[in-house]
């Protein structure tokens, strides 16, 4: 399987949102690395 930003997405969205319901004070920091994880990604590509 070819590991790439579409595939990782939906991995990434589904950790992010169990993390949330669990702790939902993490949003912030999850939001924010996942904000900067799509534009390092974005200027990689």
């Amino acid at each position: 399987m070819e590991l790439d930003a579409i595939t990782i997405q939906p991995i990434v969205a589904l950790a992010a949102g169990v993390l949330i319901l669990i702790m939902p004070r993490l949003l912030n920091y999850i939001v924010a690395i996942y904000l900067i994880a799509i534009g390092i990604i974005g200027l990689a590509a």
